[in-house]
């Protein structure tokens, strides 16, 4: 029996799914002779700021998926977004080139898995309905003996977790959990609390943070999209896979600045009160933001000093401080002494 090729169509909510509101604290114009639109990068720029959502198979480690990623499109960095193990399936975020710089971003990132557990007893459905409500919010964990992380008892979030399914003793169901939380071990802990024992069958990940499995795309689709380029110069189905950097930032607060103030964050100067055109509402001191120029680059990432309402009512002082830059010095004038 093969559940996991059922579709799942309830959607859950991870902490990233938080609705934002757009504060404008003053308007600008951009010049459209420095930088340019995501969408109208050239093609090679593109792959060098680009990140592709991989549907991994099962068999192949992480490690050798971003291994063939870099042959199949002649690179030489790249890295994915949070490891899955060999027998797991599902989707793994591969940064291309310059665009590993951000994915950090996606490491701490929410995460949605289906899994079938089976129970090693009969157990009435609404029972096991009550159990799996009581593991929702703060668990327990100990990584597992295989685990590649000291084995120390740590707290993870599971945000939701429900049956979806079931035949017999087969259980299929949805998790949304923090990042580094370990499915087998959960559903290990599940079976315990039943009172008659469990294990994980199968795992397939349908979500980090904002990249879904109902994009993510084939090893051999990227192989072949990169062929049509290099052989034919059809460009149309790698921009297709190969998504811009900028949809691995979607899922965090979100700082518009001002054309003047790029080149100085590019540099690695911090973010002053002038420089913020527009600023999204949710964000507090210390959260990780994104900050992008008007026609829509990133320009990297920062540390928020203020939060939303006091970044939107300054008048000076520094806002935020840079924590990792993605564009090239130099793509918009300077500005700055």
């Amino acid at each position: 029996m093969r559940l996991l090729v059922k579709l799942v169509l309830r959607l859950g909510k991870l902490p990233s799914d938080v609705e934002r509101q757009t504060l404008i604290r003053t308007h600008d114009t951009t010049d459209p002779h420095h930088g340019c639109e995501p969408s109208k990068r050239p093609i090679r720029e593109h792959i060098r700021l680009g990140i592709v959502n991989l549907d991994k198979p099962p068999g192949p480690t992480s490690h050798e998926i971003v291994a063939w990623v870099k042959r199949v499109l002649d690179l030489r960095r790249a890295g994915h977004g949070g490891t899955l193990d060999p027998g797991v399936s599902g989707v793994l975020p591969v940064a291309l080139e310059d665009a590993t710089k951000i994915i950090q971003t996606l490491l701490p990132a929410g995460k949605e898995y289906v899994c079938v557990m089976r129970l090693h007893g009969e157990v009435p459905q609404s029972r096991l309905e009550r159990v799996l409500q009581e593991f929702e919010g703060e668990i327990y964990q100990r990584p597992p003996l295989r685990a590649a992380v000291r084995r120390q008892l740590r707290i993870r979030q599971i945000y939701y977790l429900e049956s979806l399914e079931r035949e017999g003793r087969d259980v299929l169901m949805r998790v949304g959990c923090e990042a580094g939380t370990y499915l087998r071990k959960l559903c290990y802990d599940v079976g315990e609390a039943l009172g008659c024992g469990a294990h994980m069958r199968e795992l397939r990940r349908t979500r980090t943070g904002p990249f879904r499995e109902e994009t993510a795309v084939k090893l051999h689709d990227l192989a072949d999209a990169y062929v049509f380029w290099r052989e034919e110069g059809k460009e149309k189905h790698l921009r297709e896979v190969v998504l811009f950097v900028e949809a691995a930032a979607q899922h965090l607060p979100k700082i518009v600045v001002r054309d003047g103030a790029v080149d100085a964050l590019c540099h690695g100067a911090s973010l002053a009160a002038p420089g913020v055109l527009t600023v999204e509402t949710g964000i507090s001191p210390d959260d990780l933001v994104a900050l992008f120029t008007l026609k829509g680059e990133l320009v990297g990432l920062a540390r928020a000093t203020m939060n939303s309402k006091q970044i939107y009512e300054a008048e000076h002082g520094i806002v935020a401080k840079p924590e990792r830059v993605v564009m090239s010095p130099g793509t918009y004038p300077r500005k700055w002494k």
